[in-house]
């Protein structure tokens, strides 16, 4: 769980001396409320995952941002859930209104039902989606089956945003 306290270190990603087109103003270092506020409106976000012979896999995934960190679901059987297992590297993406932004960081499938219960509460905020907490699981009893899923926080280790102007950018580093 990320503290108040532990507010990422924002900077330019890069510098004058990179030579690239962006800008090098430290005037335009994105503040990580941005990046949380991109995070917690947006409809949809891409989890890119390593399977096991090391090839990428990214799917869009539905995100919402639980003691200041992304969360996301997936059913245990995935293979979302079956890279996260051996691997629990991963990255985060999604596209803002004024912000696009990539979360380096590790997934770890969660089971205490305090915590469950209070991510499955976001899910219906935000998705209107009902998911019903038992013993360390997660179920949505409105299809047939009951199927289950887990919950998965993401601890970021970097950031970085890319301003919609295309010349600015910003990296946290956690």
């Amino acid at each position: 769980m990320m503290a108040a306290e532990t507010t990422p270190a924002a900077e330019l990603l890069f510098s004058e001396a990179d030579a690239t087109p962006f800008s090098t103003d430290e005037a335009t270092v994105r503040p990580w409320a941005q990046a949380r506020a991109c995070l917690e409106t947006a409809p949809k976000a891409w989890l890119s995952t390593v399977r096991p012979d090391g090839r990428a896999h990214a799917m869009p995934v539905l995100l919402v941002c639980v003691d200041d960190t992304p969360w996301f679901t997936t059913r245990p059987t995935s293979r979302k859930a079956r890279n996260l297992a051996r691997n629990p590297h991963c990255a985060v993406t999604v596209a803002g209104e004024t912000l696009d932004l990539s979360i380096e960081g590790v997934a770890t499938l969660v089971r205490d039902e305090a915590r469950l219960l209070r991510v499955a509460a976001a899910f219906r905020a935000k998705y209107e989606w009902d998911l019903a907490v038992r013993d360390g699981s997660v179920h949505e009893d409105d299809l047939p089956g009951s199927p289950e899923y887990g919950f998965y926080q993401v601890m970021p280790m970097r950031a970085f945003g890319y301003g919609v102007d295309g010349m600015t950018a910003t990296r946290w580093r956690f």
